[in-house]
């Protein structure tokens, strides 16, 4: 079974969110991880990029297969995760410590169709 930790925001995508303030931190989930396999390359955007809910923000690669990656926000990329550059893997060695990029909502209320950690644990079991 997948963690899935409490506290954190899950889109359909199998990204992660977590809300401090006008600030979102994103990643992708435990499934998604596992899913992927071996982690080898993380394609992010620049700081200052703006990201859209829902459209394409960058991809992971892994010897298995690329994933495109969702934002599950929208707004202005103020922080990307420069670890990942060298080291992907840390996605597979703990997803949810190891955020992808942060953003600045433009609308926070879009949140809310985002799924919580129950709701992302039935959607998970109906995919199985």
């Amino acid at each position: 079974m997948s963690r899935i930790l409490e506290g954190l925001l899950y889109s359909e995508s199998h990204e992660w969110v977590k809300t401090d303030g006008g600030i979102a931190t994103v990643g992708i989930t435990d499934f998604a991880q596992k899913s992927m396999g071996n982690i080898v390359y993380v394609d992010m955007p620049e700081e200052d990029d703006e990201v859209s809910q829902d459209e394409e923000f960058g991809a992971v690669e892994s010897v298995k297969a690329a994933s495109d990656l969702y934002s599950p926000v929208s707004g202005v990329v103020v922080g990307r995760n420069s670890a990942l550059d060298d080291e992907p893997g840390l996605l597979n060695s703990d997803p949810y410590a190891n955020w992808i990029i942060k953003v600045r909502m433009t609308d926070p209320s879009e949140t809310g169709n985002l799924m919580d950690a129950a709701a992302y644990t039935a959607f998970l079991e109906k995919q199985a």
